[in-house]
């Protein structure tokens, strides 16, 4: 079916179940579904739709957004970047007598600071500002839910994996993806405990997933924002 509003139009597909109540959900293509119990009239479930339309509409965005994948980013003022589930320009500070090219957030931007104009040399200072706000956050992360944990990790370090946001090795060993720092803390905590639970069990079983929802009875809701919102962690 299709239905216009607010000068917008979206495509949608009904099921009709035994259910007591509507509901709308919405894969990860974009594709919308309404569930509503039988003899439930197209009226009411257009109104649940406007009612949606706003939320509707952002998903859809993002749905669109990642199966575009990431655009190419414009190392100038104005350009934006993520840093803890927000986003924040940056701002280039041309000095050379700094030693290293860095980054600083304050004022609600991201300052780099270079030595000469260089894109390279941006996205380098960019990185190394992830690369060691993930490693403080993981850290705070592991030292706060350990109390949950008989085992302790052997150690945990950052990489630059383009396939996996943390991994748990036999020994103990975390590895977690820096571009993590660019999401909300909720999210790296729950990537984090994710993590631990490996500790205990190594795969993706039952057990597995009762104690990932013991610590963090939200941890799907952390899991969608990772869907949805991680083909924008980059630089």
């Amino acid at each position: 079916m299709i239905h216009t509003y607010l000068g917008e139009t979206i495509r949608f597909e009904i099921k009709y179940k035994n259910r007591t109540s509507i509901g709308i959900t919405i894969d990860s293509y974009g594709n919308l579904e309404v569930q509503a119990s039988k003899g439930t009239p197209d009226d009411r479930v257009l109104q649940l739709l406007e009612e949606k339309w706003d939320l509707i509409q952002q998903k859809l965005k993002e749905i669109k957004g990642r199966l575009l994948g990431p655009q190419k980013k414009v190392y100038e003022y104005g350009e934006s970047f993520l840093y803890l589930g927000n986003t924040y320009p940056i701002e280039i500070f041309q000095d050379i007598n700094i030693t290293q090219e860095h980054v600083v957030f304050k004022e609600e931007t991201l300052h780099i600071y270079i030595r000469q104009p260089d894109t390279e040399k941006i996205k380098q200072a960019l990185k190394r500002f992830y690369y060691q706000q993930c490693k403080a956050l993981v850290e705070k992360s592991i030292s706060s839910y350990q109390s949950n944990f008989k085992t302790k990790p052997r150690s945990f370090r950052i990489s630059d994996s383009k396939t996996t946001w943390g991994t748990c090795d036999s020994k103990l060993q975390l590895t977690f993806n820096w571009r993590l720092a660019m999401a909300p803390r909720e999210v790296i905590d729950y990537v984090v405990v994710h993590e631990m639970c490996h500790m205990v069990h190594l795969n993706h079983d039952r057990s597995f997933w009762r104690l990932v929802g013991k610590i963090l009875p939200d941890y799907k809701e952390k899991e969608n924002w990772l869907t949805f919102s991680g083909w924008k962690m980059t630089v």
